[in-house]
């Protein structure tokens, strides 16, 4: 019954219909916060994230959200890749953290074939990590923070304009000089470069692949030393440094986000989890989320004090 219950108060928060979410765009009655309304006091609640830009956000998100409503708070962003922040949550080193939901369904549950209706696709992930793992995802980003290919400056110019995926694998099938940057997970990842090599028939050449860091991936694409770089299509840097992206038809699955809870923790302040995660997630979509991290990567922001200000902004907590 527990379980049943849970399950049923996570599936109507990835449909992101709460009350929660309506106070998030307009504060809340009498000029108060969220988190005012949901309380978290006398909660002991541990916060990571993985290491990059957008994570470090909204891991800040919470730690202060969840603080401004009275929770003892233990910062632990920035911790690492994927596998490091799940196994943290598993193991219990920490309570929560922002994952998404394409990442959840192919690499945290192993399985194949994700739906590519985000709704859809949170609920099922949702459903199935509660039965084997007791662990709840509250909440659903507007934002899909997808992976993606940008080209750089000298190979957009020849082309005349955007690749799509089809036309990228093609240019670097015939030009063997050709460069295809990638982090280290994206070549051995079930949602990652294989589904662009099986939706266009053409296999990455061997020997033209060049393995980077995330951020230099973007660097070394702008100075056109990468003739096309993988990204996350909600980076700020793309904008910032005149990439263009690669137009998808729809290969890559969709990572909407959502906060990955123990249900031990979770059942602690039910309301106050959903209610405060509904209203930070509500007003991201791709645009905000975009704008969010170049302030980080690219105007050289903290993550904490941009996290700060949209909290703020958004009537979250107080300023």
């Amino acid at each position: 019954m527990a379980v049943a219950g849970a399950s049923a108060m996570v599936l109507a928060a990835c449909g992101g219909s709460s009350d929660s979410g309506d106070s998030s765009s307009s504060g809340s009655e009498g000029g108060s916060t969220v988190t005012d309304t949901y309380r978290l006091d006398g909660i002991n609640v541990a916060v990571g994230s993985k290491d990059f830009d957008e994570q470090l956000i909204l891991g800040q998100m919470m730690v202060q959200s969840f603080g401004a409503a009275g929770a003892t708070v233990d910062d632990k962003v920035n911790l690492g890749g994927t596998a490091v922040a799940r196994s943290a949550l598993e193991s219990g080193e920490i309570d929560v953290y922002m994952e998404y939901n394409g990442t959840g369904w192919t690499v945290h549950l192993g399985q194949e074939d994700p739906s590519f209706d985000s709704v859809e696709l949170t609920n099922g992930v949702a459903e199935m990590d509660l039965e084997k793992n007791n662990i709840i995802w509250i909440g659903r980003s507007p934002f899909n923070n997808t992976y993606g290919f940008a080209s750089s400056p000298a190979a957009t110019e020849a082309n005349g304009g955007p690749f799509t995926l089809q036309t990228m694998m093609e240019y670097v099938r015939d030009n063997p000089d050709a460069v295809v940057c990638m982090e280290s997970e994206f070549p051995d990842r079930p949602d990652g470069l294989i589904l662009t090599e099986e939706a266009t028939g053409i296999s990455l050449p061997d020997g033209q692949a060049k393995i980077l860091d995330t951020g230099v991936i973007y660097t070394e694409t702008a100075n056109s030393n990468c003739t096309f770089g993988e990204v996350f299509t909600t980076d700020g840097r793309i904008p910032a440094l005149g990439l263009a992206l690669v137009e998808d038809p729809g290969v890559n699955i969709v990572y909407n986000v959502s906060a990955t809870i123990r249900k031990e923790k979770f059942d602690e302040a039910p309301e106050s989890f959903q209610g405060i995660v509904d209203a930070i997630l509500a007003p991201l979509s791709n645009e905000k989320m975009a704008q969010l991290n170049a302030e980080v990567s690219a105007d050289g922001q903290e993550p904490s004090v941009v996290a700060k200000n949209y909290l703020v902004e958004q009537g979250i907590i107080a300023g």
